[in-house]
């Protein structure tokens, strides 16, 4: 009984803390979501539950790329390379299906070991050089879009199997499959960050890169998982957007590593480094899933779309640095 009482209360003070953490966060985007919900040019199609698993389907492969960016921003990095890793993993994991008749299994594995081998490459030199994550992630960026166009000659790699197409448009009951494995990875990369060795060595890094290292964690292993881990989820991410297209497109991903950014800057994760939360990127997620969605209803010009994401992440960003100098 006092193993209860203590859980509950341990879990109680959890979800105090996280209110309180993203109070700011969570009022934008109750305010945001009332105002679609009331909006005349928007109420009548914007609570249905089909548009809502729409937003979710279309949020889920930049919730993949926002997961691992809160990590590496945590960390005091930046992964540019993850628009250009989607395309490339897209494209081998769709061609092994249609151009080399593999297995969709065998497919999915070759897809995902593009991602995780393009993190291992940024990871390794950013931890063994000198060399600023911006400059490396992107040159791997060019070099991921490149191979990608080269791979496919610059045509889509179009796949019309069924059981390929179920991965990114198919449902489990009613729910979306990129919604359920969106459910998989915000879990494990919760755990990872609350409960692991490495999630508290990635907030000692990011906060203070030579008392980290004074205290015995090596930082270089820790930056190489992190951009492994980032890797991980461009490819993850680009396979089920081949699947939702029906097709390995070498131009996919284009601008994914800004609004996976947009995400974690709008959830609140300090560019400066050593600070952050998981649950205020799935806000922030959410936030620029829902204005896109709420602007395409409304009929704005998708030009003008970018001007208001911009103004919104300019606006994070400010706060930030606010929030940063008050303390």
């Amino acid at each position: 009984m006092n193993n209860e009482k203590t859980s509950a209360t341990k879990i109680n003070r959890n979800v105090y803390r996280y209110f309180k953490e993203n109070l700011g966060i969570i009022i934008a985007f109750i305010v945001l979501f009332g105002f679609l919900a009331l909006n005349p040019l928007t109420t009548h199609s914007f609570l249905t539950s089909h548009n809502m698993f729409n937003v979710l389907r279309q949020i889920s492969t930049n919730m993949y790329l926002a997961c691992a960016m809160t990590m590496v921003i945590i960390l005091g990095g930046i992964d540019l390379s993850v628009g250009s890793i989607i395309a490339f993993s897209g494209c081998v994991a769709a061609a092994c299906v249609a151009r080399h008749g593999m297995p969709i299994p065998a497919a999915l594995v070759m897809g995902i070991v593009v991602g995780i081998f393009f993190g291992m490459f940024n990871g390794f030199i950013i931890a063994k050089t000198t060399i600023p994550a911006f400059i490396v992630t992107l040159a791997t960026m060019n070099i991921a879009r490149g191979f990608a166009y080269v791979y496919t000659g610059g045509s889509p790699v179009r796949v019309v199997s069924k059981a390929w197409q179920f991965i990114g448009a198919g449902y489990i009951s009613i729910f979306p499959v990129p919604v359920l494995i969106m459910a998989v990875v915000l879990i494990v990369t919760g755990l990872l960050m609350n409960n692991t060795r490495l999630g508290r060595h990635i907030y000692a890094v990011g906060g203070n890169v030579q008392a980290a290292a004074f205290s015995g964690i090596s930082v270089s292993s820790i930056k190489f998982w992190i951009y492994t881990y980032s890797g991980l989820m461009a490819g993850i991410a680009g396979i089920v957007l081949a699947s939702r297209m029906y097709s390995g497109q070498p131009t996919a991903g284009n601008g994914a590593e800004m609004d996976a950014i947009a995400a974690v800057v709008v959830g609140g994760t300090s560019m400066a480094g050593g600070s952050g939360k998981i649950g205020g990127t799935i806000i922030g997620a959410l936030i620029i899933g829902f204005l896109n969605n709420g602007l395409n209803l409304m009929n704005v010009n998708s030009f003008w779309q970018y001007v208001v994401k911009g103004v919104v992440i300019l606006l994070a960003v400010f706060l930030d640095f606010v929030r940063t100098n008050k303390k």
